[in-house]
């Protein structure tokens, strides 16, 4: 199993920003295979759609929450293996030429490393707040991912569709990956999941242990996503999957290394990105969480 974690950004952790460098170093060397961050631009007193998209309330864990680019470069700066991923930025709050100059930035402190992840979101107070449309958010998000095909691989560029409008300029820097960057996409619709099956690179699904672990509907979404790739002539196995594991509050850590082995033996994921926003409380718990974590599967190995 390749296993990443969540960087300090939420809750407690967020008011530790200065521990991210310790935390990726010591991550890293205890053999994880990623770091990742999510996005929460804000979390609104009176939501009108609650967390997810469910109910009325944003859990208070989300209220600190800090930038995700900024965190990224901090840990691409300080590490040389992991991946460094985002699962999953908000990307249409973001203007596409700062979106693009941004990764591809942290894309080239880290040589390469960048694995941008993208979602459409679930709160329109956030698109209030950057002044976008939250009821097109899924056809700006296409925009935008046809605005960043260009961005990233013409010099001059320009780019102009019904709400994204880029003149033509020269381009100032190129990943360091070429043609570009690999994007994943984070998917639950059938609108959604046809969009990884016809243009991502991978899929960012999500779970919660131990409350909220459906290993049918992962494994019947990704049969969608195979399916559906296949028609529009691209090979499945070619788009990845990276699971995000959220461990609920006092959930054990046996609990979630079992929940980890049967989601990958009965779905056939065996990626994960652990966020222990929940469960610890400091940078220096997240850090002996991890590698615990890593220990114990490591001598499992062995075994």
């Amino acid at each position: 199993m390749r296993i990443g974690f969540a960087l300090p950004q939420f809750h407690h952790q967020a008011f530790e920003v200065d521990r991210v460098a310790d935390f990726a170093r010591d991550v890293e060397r205890a053999g994880a295979a990623g770091l990742w961050v999510g996005d929460r631009n804000l979390a609104a007193v009176s939501p009108r759609i609650g967390y997810g998209g469910q109910g009325d309330t944003i859990p208070p864990e989300l209220n600190p929450a800090a930038d995700p680019f900024a965190l990224l470069s901090v840990a691409a700066a300080v590490t040389d293996r992991v991946v460094l991923g985002s699962h999953v930025l908000i990307a249409p709050l973001y203007p596409a030429v700062q979106l693009a100059r941004s990764l591809t930035t942290i894309d080239r402190i880290s040589h390469g490393r960048l694995i941008p992840g993208f979602g459409i979101g679930w709160s329109p107070e956030e698109y209030e707040a950057a002044g976008r449309d939250f009821t097109r958010r899924g056809a700006l998000l296409d925009e935008l991912l046809d605005a960043l095909d260009v961005l990233w691989t013409q010099d001059p560029a320009s780019y102009r569709s019904g709400q994204i409008s880029v003149p033509l300029h020269h381009s100032p820097l190129k990943p360091a990956r070429t043609p570009r960057p690999p994007v994943y996409l984070g998917a639950l619709s059938e609108r959604a999941l046809r969009r990884v099956a016809r243009r991502a690179d991978g899929w960012l699904p999500l779970c919660v242990v131990p409350d909220h672990i459906d290993t049918d509907s992962l494994s019947a979404q990704r049969a969608l996503i195979d399916g559906w790739a296949r028609e529009a002539g691209r090979e499945p196995a070619a788009i990845d999957t990276v699971l995000r594991v959220n461990v609920g509050a006092g959930t054990s850590m046996t609990t979630v290394l079992d929940a980890l082995r049967h989601i990958r033996d009965t779905t056939g994921i065996d990626h994960f990105m652990v966020d222990t926003t929940y469960v610890c409380l400091s940078v220096d718990a997240a850090t002996d969480y991890a590698v615990r974590l890593l220990a114990r599967l490591g001598d499992e190995a062995e075994q």
